[in-house]
């Protein structure tokens, strides 16, 4: 993997049944770089964390009601950047107003963008003409 571009395109059905696969592929390309020094097993935790819980809130948003509907996952390698997106086309979500979750409470609400934020670099979430965008990034030098 040195020195090239790897893009990883996913589409899978709008089903909580993928979670785990999406989770997996996410653990294989950590436990695959070559010029993460740091602790790969770690790495590869977060990974499948940050793409099962993208995943849930695009499962989400997009409307479990509609399983037909794809949620489409790119991870791409460029240098000693790892970035992941995550587009749905259901109604979207203003990230900045989703409250710090509360712990103590059973009620998961905010939880998955709070562990995301706090697992990678930079995340950011925008709308096109047709679809939402999640896009998490981290530094793996």
């Amino acid at each position: 993997m040195e020195g090239n571009t790897i893009e990883v395109d996913i589409k899978v059905p709008n089903k909580t049944r993928y979670l785990s696969l999406i989770g997996k592929i996410g653990e294989d390309i950590a436990r695959e770089l070559e010029r993460y020094s740091g602790d790969k097993e770690v790495l590869a935790y977060h990974l499948n964390l940050v793409l099962t819980e993208a995943m849930v809130n695009a499962i989400k948003h997009a409307g479990p009601k509609e399983p037909e509907k794809l949620v489409r996952i790119v991870i791409t390698l460029h240098m000693d950047d790892l970035t992941i997106r995550v587009y749905d086309d259901g109604q979207g979500f203003d990230i900045n107003s989703i409250p710090a979750p509360n712990f103590e409470e059973l009620e998961d609400r905010g939880r998955g963008i709070f562990l995301i934020r706090t697992l990678m670099d930079s995340v950011c979430y925008r709308k096109n003409c047709k679809e939402n965008i999640l896009e998490m990034k981290k530094k793996l030098s």
